[in-house]
């Protein structure tokens, strides 16, 4: 599945207060440690009640209050135990076993057994979206009553990852054969969806699970989410109480820090050109390791990211994000914005006077249209900018050469590699890696070593990228998130609105 192109371009939106939306209930309620009631101002609506059919990005508080999944993560994005308490890689590395709790129980009153954990993982592996984790899937065993086996067909350091993202939560056999998960969720999870006090598109209520299996990481006694698409009457539904938790818009960072909110920020996405053609296969030039050195040289990502974010994030040239293990700062002055170095590399590339190349264009993109048009104008490379709305954007750009975008990023090193190097993306139809001298021995070198030693060949590999040009990346910009004074929230790369679990009292 693509990367969630939606919700990376929520992000986006989110810093220029785009339109939509309404107004929530007032929240009530307080106790010792903080308010009873979580009562979260969210950027979009479900995607769907359905998690094979779910986005992971702005989805995560919807789904995981009623749902559990088997894996979840922590906030460096390691796998952490849910449902599945352990498991085991097989040395071979083509099996994992789990093993399961067995005092979680689905809200129409039947057990989450090993028979209920098959039938949502067999329903996940078909899903359109949740397939995603389940690639290199060959099947699903029960091992005995609380062990469920993961057979692999090949060697997948990203499974585990991708099913604490969000691609493995158990639903109600019931439900999934019944086909209504998607407007009448039945899991396990630490509330219930009150359909009848909840309005779709506008608010949505719970109930919250008694005795639930892990209580203590869902303080809240009670809990409702509303979809504000308008980051104005997000934050003015915050400031009238009405609700206590919002993704927010960078322009407010001072109100709030004089209401004397909590403020969280981590990167989420990074912003630049992506480069489809490394071969010279669509434009010649591209082919050429100078032009796309060139065209890191060309671009100042620190005033792109203050002229369009508002400051809001980090001025990078790398995909792995900033304060993670791999993403090594130095290198980002690796392309200090020098138009003279830019037009010199051009020339030795063999175009003195530049170049002509078409790009595609959408409303959604254009806040970065002026910086991008007078960085290549500069540097004489001659654009045609064909128009087309946000839908045909998505389903044609990846034709072109290279183009504008918006690319959500992730927690997990060897799933940043696979998803922005390795796999097919809506952005990358054709990885073209395995013809590059560098960068081929390195992939292979990632996906064969172990620990210590894969960590550091996606080091390696992070710095040959750099070194390539393999993108243009300009900055990588924040999520921000504001909470009530009681609240704390833990931002986690690669979910735009974090799970519930990263909300909690204090």
């Amino acid at each position: 599945m693509p990367l969630a192109l939606a919700a990376a371009v929520a992000a986006t939106l989110a810093l220029t207060s785009c339109s939509g939306g309404g107004t929530p209930s007032p929240s009530e309620g307080g106790g010792a440690e903080g308010p009873d009631a979580l009562n979260i101002g969210n950027f979009l609506d479900i995607t769907s009640w359905d998690p094979s059919l779910a986005d992971i990005g702005f989805d995560g508080p919807y789904l995981s209050a009623v749902y559990d999944a088997l894996i979840a993560l922590d906030a460096d994005g390691d796998p952490i135990p849910s449902l599945a308490t352990e498991w085991t890689v097989a040395d071979d590395d083509l099996s994992i076993d789990l093993d399961l709790r067995t005092d979680a129980v689905f809200s129409d009153g039947t057990p989450v057994d090993v028979d209920a954990v098959l039938a949502s993982l067999e329903y996940l592996k078909a899903g359109a979206r949740s397939g995603e984790a389940y690639v290199n899937v060959d099947s699903f065993e029960k091992v005995d009553d609380d062990t469920v086996r993961i057979n692999l067909t090949q060697r997948d350091d990203t499974i585990l990852y991708f099913m604490g993202l969000g691609r493995s939560y158990i639903a109600s056999p019931a439900s999934i054969e019944a086909g209504t998960l998607g407007s009448e969720p039945v899991g396990s999870g630490p509330y219930v969806l009150d359909s009848a006090t909840s309005v779709p598109g506008a608010e949505y209520h719970f109930t919250k699970t008694e005795d639930h299996w892990d209580a203590k990481t869902y303080p809240f006694a009670e809990l409702a989410i509303y979809p504000i698409t308008d980051a104005t009457a997000r934050h003015n539904a915050m400031l009238s109480g009405q609700i206590n938790v919002q993704y927010g818009d960078v322009a407010n960072l001072e109100q709030a820090e004089q209401q004397g909110w909590n403020t969280a920020q981590r990167v989420s996405g990074w912003a630049g050109l992506v480069i489809t053609d490394h071969t010279g296969a669509k434009s010649e030039p591209l082919g050429k390791l100078e032009v796309r050195q060139a065209l890191n040289y060309a671009f100042d990502g620190a005033a792109i990211l203050a002229a369009v974010g508002s400051g809001a994030g980090v001025a990078t040239n790398q995909v792995f994000p900033d304060g993670g293990p791999i993403n090594d700062p130095s290198l980002n002055d690796a392309y200090a914005v020098d138009m003279d170095k830019a037009k010199e590399l051009l020339a030795d590339a063999g175009y003195p006077d530049g170049f002509a190349i078409s790009m595609p264009m959408s409303p959604i993109f254009e806040m970065w249209k002026p910086s991008a048009e007078q960085a290549l104008t500069e540097l004489g490379i001659t654009v045609t900018w064909d128009n087309m709305q946000m839908p045909d954007y998505q389903l044609n750009a990846p034709n072109y050469p290279m183009f504008i975008s918006f690319l959500a990023m992730d927690g997990n090193d060897v799933a940043t590699v696979a998803r922005q190097v390795t796999s097919v993306q809506w952005f990358n139809p054709e990885p073209d890696y395995a013809e590059n001298d560098v960068i081929a021995p390195l992939v292979e070198k990632v996906q064969t070593e172990r620990g210590d030693a894969q960590t550091a060949a996606v080091k390696e590999l992070n710095e040959a990228l750099v070194d390539q040009a393999w993108w243009s990346v300009w900055y990588q910009a924040n999520n921000i998130y504001y909470t009530a004074p009681g609240i704390q929230l833990q931002p986690v790369v690669g979910m735009m609105f974090p799970t519930l679990r990263y909300i909690t009292q204090g």
